[in-house]
């Protein structure tokens, strides 16, 4: 039971419905990626391609709890992650990066490099 187990499993922590995406977002996705929508509001919401594994990173754990906590452990539709978009795509460049201190971050601390970040200038 390795990595795409645990992977698995916090799919369906975050609810079965979760696995069902509409018809836009079903669209041929690579292996070892998975298609995530992104955003607080549904108007700014946006569909984001990972690689599964970083659903194992304790950022994104982080951010699986705090979307669990705003839309509970089944809601329609596909995985979700409610987050700034912009901040997301920072927190993807930085796990994307080779810098090891990235791996190391919490959430607190990724949000205020984030606003000193030009990414935080969005």
């Amino acid at each position: 039971m390795g990595r795409g187990f645990a992977v698995l499993r916090k799919l369906l922590m975050c609810g079965k419905k979760s696995l069902i995406f509409p018809s836009e977002v079903q669209s041929s996705v690579p292996e070892g990626r998975i298609r995530v929508v992104v955003g607080k509001a549904k108007s700014d919401e946006e569909v984001v391609e990972i690689e599964a594994h970083y659903l194992n990173h304790p950022l994104l754990e982080r951010l699986l709890s705090l979307t669990r906590e705003e839309y509970g452990y089944s809601y329609q539709g596909a995985l979700r992650i409610a987050c700034n978009i912009h901040l997301f795509r920072y927190l993807l460049h930085q796990l994307d990066g080779r810098n090891p201190s990235a791996h190391y971050m919490d959430l607190p601390h990724l949000i205020l490099n984030f606003s000193k970040s030009s990414y935080g200038s969005h």
